[in-house]
């Protein structure tokens, strides 16, 4: 590992103390005084000549003064660190550093002892947020078609040798990088200003930037983002490892910091690892807490919310205790359904995803799916195999063999060293590997049992499917779908059934009107405005220099969470899907007047279409973050149009959107009555259908399918003809109780006999016939076979005998 010279300026004939407490008195020492990174803090100060001021290690500034003016600056004696790079020492600014964890400046604080994750964290989504970019960039009629090159800012994938992973991993991904070359390119290029009203009214699809540096792009690392309740964050490395209260309200002791002033953190201490202890109001606690994670995760995908169990609504039910509305949260309403299982276990984020998977390992990702490494059966395995007899790539298969084949992955017993910079956990049998070939530092193998070692103090012990097989532990239900149907286990992936609800915000209606006086923030120039010490724009409350022109209003047609529809996903699974983004864009000019109203783009020669151009409304495949241990019904599947993707009730319910539709006085015959009258539903031109329905009875595609990757599509015709068992009621009543005499006379029997059918009693009965019709046929096919045989041999024998 390359270490991190500390330069020293001056010569040092005696050390000084904490100088810093004699304002922060009281604060919260940032780590506990006997741990591992507080004496190493501690170490880096007393070579410094400050064995006593740990605060400079970390936020810079002159140690030696008495004032909280010089304090908060950069001080020639003051000591200046610097990382060692392949042309010698990189020297850093004389500085003081408010938030340490700064992306702009960490590589000189965090980055002092955490030099990979400093490295990587550029080509991160949650500072590209690339996704975005292409997703919106889609809706508005493909600008930038499936390419993932455009990022928040220009930056250059890490060179291979410098990335991170394994060489079982760096070998997967390479591989990886050449069968979806446009969702990890080499590097990517700033995303294009926002556009002025001039030049929207000349071409309104530019409205796009607008849109993303306003409302998409608020969310990355770069900056703190909005200030509202469940939004409020630190930056960069702080946006997750310095706590920060839905509220925004310090809850410390310093007593320079305003305790009913919103916007600050929770308590000056870093969240991590099992390790890291935070104590606040007499509670102590590890790990990063889920809505930590929320406070970015909670639009788009909305895995954050869904993982909690919220499902935002229209409506602001129930009331407080004191009459007054839900308050909003993330600046929507919710409604509770159930949890994710992982969650309602004590396990947080980071409890399965990897470090590679939040901070990056180095290469440019266009989409989620991208750099997560890890699956389900990484722990759980399946009933038949062991997680360590599963091959690498196992439910990870982009390369379309699925599923993967090789040789089982085993374990291991050590982990990379920037791993072991957190809590390292004892191997036992091993470290469990995940999909992609790195270890997980917290998941050890016990015999033929999983330990899952939580952030937050738990260790879990976990039975694999394949134990729980043997040992007989699996419901039948369980049997039935993952043991006798093997293609369940083969060919979806599991959370397709265990995930029993996820957001479906059907329609996303945007407005960006450049008529009113409004502006709003440009997220991505207040990004870029950031100072020598790390502060952006908004940190340093100058987010007004960076106001543009163009009010958004967003809305939807409909919301659902129940049954969500099933697709092919990039790794050639079926999974869940929700409505990706439906983008509806309506557009005013500068003088008031429409642009756009209501308008879905076209996309030529894409997904099924011709010149004539598919939708740009997208279904997205999604691991929707609300797993059960009780999994969705087989009816939910089987019996049901939304699945299969022919829409809600087979889209027969929803009238043709692209009609407008007035309610007024009419004549029998439909004729408005008066004349004065308004439009109570706008058309919307280009769709003719329900927005749930993506691929209509003939295997016609209605709408694009997870425009990511390249194996995202909608279930094919056999596919869906092997899903579709709707009308097997029909199989049956078809005869009952009178149109067969076999049929009615047990009907009559039934009757006479006065025989509850309840579902248990119909269920007995069907499986039943099942296995009478079986044999029966069975002994049929026998019977002849064995006249067949028998007949000419007895005609041989009786030709013998004359």
């Amino acid at each position: 590992m390359k270490r991190v010279l500390i330069v020293l300026l001056g010569s040092f004939l005696f050390s000084y103390g904490n100088n810093c407490l004699e304002c922060h008195k009281d604060i919260e020492p940032i780590r506990e005084p006997d741990s591992e990174m507080m004496k190493e803090i501690l170490e880096i100060a007393e070579k410094a000549g400050y064995p006593e001021n740990d605060c400079i290690v970390c936020h810079g500034g002159n140690p030696e003064a008495k004032d909280k003016e010089n304090a908060h600056k950069g001080s020639i004696k003051a000591f200046v660190k610097g990382v060692e790079t392949e042309h010698g020492i990189k020297k850093g600014p004389q500085n003081f550093y408010p938030d340490p964890g700064s992306p702009w400046i960490n590589e000189y604080t965090c980055g002092i002892c955490h030099q990979e994750q400093v490295r990587t964290q550029f080509t991160s989504l949650m500072f590209t947020e690339a996704g975005k970019i292409q997703g919106s960039l889609w809706g508005f009629g493909g600008i930038n078609g499936y390419k993932h090159d455009i990022g928040n800012y220009a930056v250059k994938a890490v060179e291979l040798h410098k990335t991170l992973g394994t060489k079982i991993y760096k070998k997967y991904m390479e591989k990886l990088k050449k069968l979806e070359p446009q969702v990890f390119p080499e590097k990517m290029k700033e995303l294009p200003p926002a556009p002025t009203a001039e030049e929207v009214e000349k071409d309104p699809k530019l409205a796009v930037y607008t849109y993303l540096r306003q409302e998409c792009l608020r969310c990355h690392t770069g900056v703190k983002g909005r200030s509202k309740r469940g939004d409020y964050r630190g930056l960069g490395c702080s946006s997750c490892h310095i706590p920060y209260s839905n509220e925004g309200f310090y809850e410390g002791k310093d007593p320079t910091i305003p305790k009913d002033e919103r916007g600050h953190m929770l308590v000056h201490t870093i969240q991590g690892t099992r390790d890291a202890k935070v104590k606040v109001n007499g509670i102590e606690y590890s790990g990063i807490p889920v809505e930590t994670c929320t406070t970015c995760h909670d639009r788009g995908k909305r895995i954050g919310t869904s993982f909690q169990g919220l499902m935002e609504t229209a409506y602001f039910s129930p009331f407080l205790e004191d009459g007054s509305p839900q308050p909003k949260l993330h600046t929507k309403h919710y409604i509770h359904l159930k949890p994710d299982i992982h969650l309602k276990k004590g396990m947080v984020c980071q409890d399965c995803h990897t470090s590679i998977d939040v901070h990056s390992d180095g290469i440019l990702t266009g989409t989620t799916l991208a750099p997560v490494e890890i699956e389900c059966q990484d722990c759980h395995g399946t009933p038949d195999k062991y997680p360590w007899e599963l091959p690498i790539g196992y439910s990870d298969e982009f390369d379309g063999n699925v599923p993967a084949g090789g040789k089982p992955r085993g374990v291991v017993f050590s982990i990379p060293e920037y791993i072991e910079k957190g809590c390292k956990y004892p191997p036992k049998d091993g470290y469990l590997l995940t999909a992609r070939g790195n270890p997980f530092g917290n998941v050890v193998k016990d015999g033929d049992e999983v330990i899952v070692h939580t952030a937050g103090g738990k260790d879990i012990r976990l039975k694999p499917l394949k134990k729980l097989k043997e040992e007989g532990r699996l419901k039948k239900e369980a049997r039935v779908a993952m043991v006798q149907i093997k293609n369940h286990i083969n060919k979806l992936e599991c959370y397709t059934c265990h995930s029993t609800w996820a957001p479906q915000c059907y329609g996303c209606h945007i407005k960006i009107d450049y008529s009113k006086p409004i502006k709003h923030p440009d997220w991505i120039a207040v990004g870029k405005d950031h100072d020598s010490s790390g502060l952006t724009a908004d940190a340093r409350g100058e987010i007004k220099k960076h106001l543009i022109e163009g009010n958004i209003v967003e809305t939807r047609s409909y919301l659902r969470w129940e049954n969500p529809p099933l697709a092919v996903n990039g790794e050639n699974r079926i999974s869940p899907a929700v409505p990706g983004c439906q983008t509806t864009v309506t557009v005013i000019g500068k003088d008031g007047k429409p642009l756009l109203v209501n308008h879905i783009f076209k996309i030529p020669d894409v997904e099924g279409a011709g010149k004539e151009g598919q939708l740009a409304i997208d279904i997205s495949p999604i691991q929707p973050h609300t797993v059960q241990k009780e999994s969705r019904s087989c009816e939910s599947c089987h019996t049901n149009p939304v699945a299969m993707g022919y829409g809600i009730e087979g889209g027969k319910i929803y009238e043709n959107p692209s009609e407008s539709y007035t309610v007024e006085l009419t004549t029998p015959d439909g004729k408005i009555i008066p004349k004065k009258y308004i439009t109570q539903i706008n058309s919307i031109k280009n769709l003719h259908y329900d927005w749930s329905r993506f691929v209509s009875e003939k295997g016609v595609q209605l709408q694009t399918v997870g425009h990511h990757f390249k194996n995202s599509r909608p279930l094919n015709n056999i596919e869906r003809a092997k899903l579709d068992r709707r009308g097997v009621c029909f199989s049956c009543h078809q005869t009952m109780p009178n149109k067969d005499l076999a049929v009615s006379l047990m009907v009559h029997i039934g009757e006479m006999a006065d025989l509850e059918i309840d579902n248990n009693m119909h269920r007995f009965i069907l499986h039943k016939l099942i296995i009478i019709g079986a044999w029966v046929q069975i002994l049929a096919v026998a019977a002849v076979a064995l006249l067949i045989i028998i007949f000419p041999l007895r005609k041989k024998l009786k030709r013998g005998k004359e």
